[in-house]
């Protein structure tokens, strides 16, 4: 049989990179997606076998134009997304939140609906979103984020009841506080002390490796299994808005 094939959006830096990583060494094949080409390409000479394709989600014509240039596909992770602003409702850019909702929701539709005949004809697909804890309870000034991860755990989750008795899984990671080198400051449009404060006193919050471990060992159980929403949230936050910080 050929090796499976895992599939995976956002994967230029931080929880992308990493499961492009941990992915290859459970033995995939990888197809690394990103808008930054310089830094695919990068980590896919790094990998065994890997293969590097730019692609904004956001563009459907693009990704409908990958998704037939596949052989085949078994494992798609939808993992591009982020956070733009902390403004209250009142005062949020629409523009922000209608970026973040055709990012967060209507990416993962479009590369879920491309891949989805590919990942029936394997026999035994996987479709993973990598959701947040956003997408499960609100917080002052993430309104827009908020909604968007609202969106992708609702769409993950009509999915798996859509897909009941096909052979697809329908996984979702929902992961808390992970310091990454760029989410919060993106979300801070570049401000370093904003984006510093969002983790100021935590130990210890979540790395990529974190999350993109808990991803590999979701996708690697036996075919049967389904984990349907794991919560993986480091040891000092206890909620989105209760974190013990330090000093």
């Amino acid at each position: 049989m050929s090796t499976r094939t895992a599939v995976i959006t956002g994967a230029s830096s931080g929880i992308g990179a990493a499961t492009a990583r941990q992915l290859s060494a459970a033995g995939y094949r990888v197809v690394l997606t990103a808008r930054r080409e310089d830094r695919i390409r990068a980590l896919a000479e790094e990998l065994p076998d890997a293969m590097a394709q730019v692609l904004d989600v956001t563009d459907r014509a693009a990704v409908d134009a990958f998704a037939a240039s596949l052989d085949r596909v078994d494992v798609l992770v939808n993992n591009a997304g982020g956070a733009l602003g902390a403004e209250r409702v009142a005062d949020a850019d629409p523009a922000d939140w209608r970026t973040m909702y055709e990012t967060n929701v209507l990416g993962v539709l479009h590369m879920t609906q491309a891949l989805l005949p590919a990942l029936r004809a394997s026999g035994d697909g996987t479709v993973l979103v990598v959701s947040s804890t956003a997408g499960l309870a609100t917080y002052e000034g993430g309104g827009g984020y908020v909604a968007a991860k609202h969106g992708a755990h609702v769409l993950a989750e009509t999915l798996r009841l859509e897909l009941c008795g096909e052979p697809v899984r329908v996984i979702e990671i929902a992961p808390g506080m992970v310091k990454t080198g760029e989410f919060a400051l993106t979300r801070f449009r570049g401000d370093e002390e904003k984006a510093a404060a969002v983790y100021a006193g935590v130990a210890e919050p979540l790395t990529a490796e974190d999350v993109a471990e808990t991803i590999t060992w979701a996708i690697t159980r036996p075919s049967h299994v389904n984990i349907d929403l794991l919560v993986v949230r480091p040891r000092a936050q206890a909620s989105n808005y209760k974190v013990h910080r330090e000093g």
